[in-house]
């Protein structure tokens, strides 16, 4: 089994509530988290109004699965997302 992770950081310019932030980042878990073989957290900057982290981790039979399945997964991230997209980083484990 391979297993990546897809960490995504985002600035939220003009975020005033955590209540905006959860609709500006339009329900990523629950988008992404529905995949059989991916697990989503925001992990870092959960009380932040202008920042955000999120991981998505992914894993299946061969590397080549996980790659495709990050790549899906930033591809729909940065066209869906209403926060600017400072740093993608992929790691393989």
């Amino acid at each position: 089994m391979r297993i990546g992770v897809l960490t995504v950081k985002f600035a939220l310019p003009g975020c005033r509530s955590l209540k905006e932030k959860r609709q500006r980042l339009g329900g990523l878990r629950e988008r992404f988290g529905r995949h059989t073989n991916v697990a989503v957290i925001e992990s870092n900057h959960a009380d932040a109004h202008q920042h955000a982290e999120w991981s998505f981790v992914a894993a299946a039979q061969s590397l080549q699965l996980v790659d495709r399945t990050l790549a899906d997964l930033e591809a729909k991230i940065i066209e869906s997302v209403d926060a600017q997209v400072l740093d993608i980083a992929r790691e393989m484990i």
